[in-house]
């Protein structure tokens, strides 16, 4: 009886040591993959890594942003998130698609009371994501207008809401209510913003770059667009080719060449778009960063343009 006890309790032994083993596996191949994309990491003022989310998530002066919106957090976002989207700071409600108005920042009137509505404060440092080489740019888009707004403390989270979760960070289905604040906005900045009208009159003294798919560039019509086809001339980089096989930004050298080999150079005037000014938003605070300083997102982008100007296939 002694002996089948003694067996019991070995094996016993066993499942816990080896399940400790495992979980320590675990833990050493997440803290792997993490040190791995560190040392390659794309360096620039509004880039962090998953490892500073996870460090800083309890921190009062930060506030984590899902920037896909909170029908999409509701299927799964970081514990400690709150939900915005693009459309809801831009004028998608008032103006239909392709008018001059449409998808525009909104005015600051309406601009301030809807961020003070989500509470995000000037004072605090605003980290956001998205889904990265997978998703739309939603968080350059959200990063790039609280910049016109003027808020200066601003992060986006490289590899997105994956590389979030391959960090260890909890999720839930329930994204985060932050209590109303006070939001004042004199004015929305144009440095790094074009709209139809500005670049109807100056096209010829921008290099004009169309960062979406393949079939989008060629003609086909995917997302609605009055037409299909591409403004004129336009330098074709697609938003995909930003980032490596596992979902980061490449490295500041590696983009730094592409752009350079597509015919840019930093003191070009530079014109970013898509098909709404998104996945351009990101395009354009990643060239900036990397020395492409007189780089602009058109605003509007080919949804408006293809309706009041020639295009091109």
């Amino acid at each position: 009886m002694k002996k089948v006890w003694w067996k019991v309790f070995l094996s016993c032994l066993a499942v816990v040591l080896l399940a400790s083993c495992s979980g320590e596996n675990t833990q050493e191949k997440v803290a792997s993959n993490e040190t791995q994309q560190q040392e390659g990491a794309f360096t620039g003022i509004y880039i962090v890594q998953p490892s500073y989310v996870k460090e800083h998530i309890s921190d009062e002066n930060m506030i984590l942003v899902d920037a896909r919106g909170e029908e999409t957090a509701r299927k799964g976002t970081i514990n400690g998130a709150v939900a915005t989207n693009w459309q809801y700071l831009s004028n998608v409600e008032d103006a239909p698609k392709g008018d001059y108005a449409w998808g525009l920042i909104l005015p600051t009137e309406e601009l301030d009371k809807r961020l003070g509505e989500v509470g995000l404060s000037k004072d605090k440092e605003i980290v956001l994501f998205a889904d990265g080489a997978k998703g739309w740019g939603d968080d350059g888009r959200i990063l790039w207008t609280l910049r016109a707004a003027g808020y200066n403390k601003l992060k986006m989270v490289d590899g997105g809401f994956k590389g979030l979760q391959n960090a260890g960070l909890e999720t839930t289905r329930e994204p985060k209510k932050l209590e109303p604040v006070e939001v004042s906005i004199e004015e929305v900045k144009k440095d790094h913003v074009i709209d139809t009208e500005e670049l109807e009159k100056t096209i010829d003294d921008y290099k004009v770059v169309d960062v979406r798919a393949d079939e989008e560039y060629e003609g086909a019509i995917l997302y609605g667009e009055a037409k299909g086809g591409r403004i004129p001339g336009a330098i074709h980089l697609k938003f995909t080719d930003l980032f490596n096989n596992k979902g980061y930004l490449k490295t500041n050298e590696e983009l730094t060449a592409f752009f350079e080999a597509a015919g840019l150079q930093k003191t070009d005037k530079i014109v970013t778009y898509c098909t709404s000014g998104i996945r351009s938003a990101y395009a354009q605070l990643v060239m900036e960063m990397l020395g492409f300083e007189t780089s602009k997102n058109y605003d509007g982008s080919y949804n408006t343009w293809c309706v009041h100007n020639p295009v091109e296939k």
